[in-house]
């Protein structure tokens, strides 16, 4: 009988590391669309500045 007690406790063991790692996947993600939304709004910040290159540089003629 002890050897069943001792495999529902490595199953529960198991089973709260995968939550741990489930929540730590959670977080993770959080953080990556805070990153991703901030690149995209300074990504948008640099599309409406007026680009001084293309005062300078006319580009291909055709």
């Amino acid at each position: 009988m002890s050897w069943i007690l001792a495999a529902a406790a490595l199953a529960l063991a198991g089973v709260a590391v995968l939550g741990l790692m489930g929540a730590r996947v959670l977080l993770a993600t959080r953080e990556l669309g805070r990153q991703v939304e901030r690149t995209r709004r300074r990504l948008e910040a640099v599309r409406g500045a007026p680009d001084r290159r293309r005062e300078t540089d006319p580009g291909p003629q055709g």
